[in-house]
């Protein structure tokens, strides 16, 4: 009988990995950067964060680019950073994250007033990146960005 429970034991055991392997990577190319976790991910600490500097400065963030590069009522996507810059209207800058609520895949181009994921057609506002079409369940994470003298600053 103790032999019988222990194959039983086994093969669930097995069973559970293949399962949490599955789980954990589609393999049907849901992801746009291949080696990318599907969870979410740790933010950069020099991206996120401002740390202070030797001398107790607190810098403005990380240079994303210049304003300038923001076409009105588009955005680019700053794909190391996992962060979308739009303008809605001019002079009007807004940040989110570039990862898509839905599976985790960065988003990829920004058109007729929606930025764009491509693994399941998910859809967000430039204006506030609510959800325009899903799957996404949720709107895209707000990033806080600074626009000074041109300069667009993660942070």
């Amino acid at each position: 009988m103790h032999a019988r429970r222990r194959t039983v034991l086994t093969a669930g055991a097995a069973g559970a990995a293949g399962l949490v392997t599955a789980c954990g990577s589609s393999g049907d190319g849901d992801r746009s950067t291949a080696s990318a976790p599907e969870t979410s991910r740790a933010a950069k600490p020099s991206a996120r964060a401002g740390a202070a500097s030797a001398d107790g400065s607190v810098p403005g963030g990380e240079v994303l680019g210049k304003a300038s590069d923001i076409p009105v009522g588009g955005g680019k996507i700053f794909e190391e950073q996992e962060v979308v810059v739009t303008q809605p209207k001019e002079g009007e800058f807004k940040g989110f994250s570039a990862v898509c609520t839905h599976k985790g895949c960065i988003v990829v181009s920004v058109s007729d007033g929606t930025i764009n994921c491509p693994c399941h057609g998910s859809r967000y506002s430039i204006t506030d990146a609510a959800v325009v079409a899903g799957p996404a369940p949720e709107p895209l994470a707000v990033e806080r960005i600074t626009v000074t003298g041109g300069t667009i600053r993660l942070g």
